[in-house]
């Protein structure tokens, strides 16, 4: 309720970029893993997108956005059978949450809008499900333990959870200084707000191959 109370305050281009900061934070297992060869699906394809959206919102960029989805669709992909491991379905999951994307550009509802930070959030929560079911402890089980213990306020949620809502809360406090005519890429502070969504990308890699190596 809290996530909808704050996007419904939110100017139309400020609930865009809330969508794709959600996104950008799984960006770095779509680039860091390769996809599987026979989902037929061009990683360039999936890269492209990831600019697309953090791009200025306009005709020449939304239109280029939906051409690469359209063409994304006709991947074999979507129309075979998948039964992935852990780390396709980490890229699966945000492979649909840009086309989900794709349904808000002419109009960024709150409900669209959070269609896509939910499965972000939710793909963290998941994750933390993985890692507490694992036989084996995390390398960095003691660093997350601390981190929590230091977030009494989150201390019922695992650690990637947490630190997603903490990335979530920073980006959201930051968009007031965003200028509304111009995509996360041409500014500043837009920059800072993708690196910091990246920089949790890379910890979701680092236990997401982790993972993948003990058998998950």
């Amino acid at each position: 309720m809290v996530r909808i109370e704050r996007l419904a305050d939110l100017k139309p281009v400020h609930r865009r970029q809330v969508a794709v900061l959600a996104l950008w934070r799984w960006r770095a297992p779509i680039v860091a893993f390769e996809l599987d060869a026979e989902w037929g699906v061009d990683q360039s394809v999936l890269e492209s997108l990831f600019r697309l959206a953090a791009s200025p919102a306009g005709e020449q960029s939304d239109g280029a956005y939906r051409r690469a989805t359209a063409e994304l669709r006709t991947a074999p992909l979507f129309t075979s059978e998948v039964d992935p491991d852990t780390v396709q379905l980490f890229q699966l999951e945000s492979i649909s949450n840009l086309l989900t994307f794709c349904e808000l550009l002419d109009k960024p509802d709150v409900d669209e809008v959070e269609r896509v930070v939910e499965a972000s959030a939710g793909l963290a929560t998941y994750l933390d499900g993985l890692v507490e079911g694992s036989f084996y402890s995390h390398p960095a089980e003691e660093a997350h333990r601390q981190y929590l213990a230091d977030r009494a306020d989150r201390a019922s949620e695992g650690y990637f959870a947490s630190r997603h809502f903490a990335v979530e809360t920073a980006c959201h406090g930051a968009l007031g200084v965003l200028p509304d005519s111009a995509g996360l890429l041409d500014s500043s502070t837009g920059r800072e707000l993708l690196a910091l969504c990246e920089d949790f990308g890379e910890e979701l890699v680092t236990t997401i191959q982790w993972l993948r190596m003990t058998g998950r």
